[in-house]
């Protein structure tokens, strides 16, 4: 059976194109979606990741800003900037990167912006609309998978979802969008026994743990999508992700490379998440 490559990169470029679209219509109504973004220290990671979401503002037309802190910046003074972003008409969206520095507590961060402009999706408001089917924004990687699958014509109610990680920024968000979909959805994570059973039963699988190359072709039947959230180094310090992509792609009906699958897709949703809070101003005129 030969095997779908799933690219982000198409995808992406596809749902980018409608989204410079209406930020061109929004700024003749007289608004310019803003994004602000709020670094702290100077993790390399971070640094490429806040880069990439700039110049993607930019390439959209939206107005973005880029707010620096050194990393013994206190608690407080964080946490005062998010307020007054808060309160910027000219900024729809405010997203601190993560991870912080110890002496910050992420979940006070979060619970700061404002969740008309939380476009990461990650304020306890947002999450809890989401759980309940209400309009929220939604955490931008599972977005980013749910359009993957949507833009691909791949139907999701009835299907098995075998998720393995439970993060509160991927595993267990995309487990409530499946389940929004009609899916049967079934939770995986380190403590669970007996894996390659659990997930041999998947129509869908979908790893995001954070171990190189773990999921093996023992672990999909025949046939399986293979969604991979992962985002590592291999031996050889190569970019690669949470599935055995040579071994699995024999198995899989789909499947989505590391680079190139959904690590695209989760800006873009970013940039989606950021158009909707400016026209929901626009609404709200």
């Amino acid at each position: 059976m030969p095997t779908n490559i799933i690219d982000g990169k198409e995808i992406s470029f596809q749902i980018r194109e409608n989204i410079k679209l209406e930020v061109e219509e929004l700024i003749e109504q007289g608004i310019t979606p803003g994004l602000a973004v709020v670094l702290i220290g100077n993790n390399p990671a971070s640094r490429t990741y806040v880069t990439n979401k700039q110049k993607s503002c930019k390439a959209m037309g939206m107005h973005g800003v880029l707010i620096e802190f050194p990393e013994t910046i206190s608690e407080e003074a964080l946490l005062n900037k998010i307020r007054e972003l808060n309160t910027d008409e000219t900024i729809h969206g405010i997203l601190v990167q993560l991870p912080l520095p110890k002496h910050i507590s992420d979940a006070k961060v979060i619970e700061a912006i404002t969740p008309e402009k939380d476009v990461d999706g990650f304020h306890p408001i947002n999450v809890g609309k989401m759980m309940i089917g209400q309009d929220a924004f939604l955490p931008c990687t599972p977005y980013g998978i749910m359009e993957m699958l949507r833009m691909k014509g791949i139907e999701v109610e009835g299907k098995h979802v075998v998720i393995i990680g439970r993060s509160n920024i991927v595993g267990k968000p995309a487990g409530q969008l499946f389940l929004k979909e009609n899916a049967t959805v079934t939770y995986c994570h380190s403590k669970t026994k007996n894996l390659p059973r659990i997930t041999h039963q998947a129509d869908i699988i979908v790893a995001a743990i954070g171990r190189a190359k773990f999921i093996k072709d023992e672990y999909v039947k025949d046939g399986a999508i293979v969604i991979d959230v992962g985002m590592n180094k291999d031996e050889d310090g190569k970019l690669c992700g949470d599935v055995d992509f040579e071994s699995v792609k024999q198995k899989a009906s789909y499947i989505t490379p590391v680079p190139g699958g959904v690590g695209p897709m989760t800006i873009t949703m970013l940039l989606q998440n950021t158009l909707k809070s400016a026209k929901d101003v626009l609404k709200h005129r």
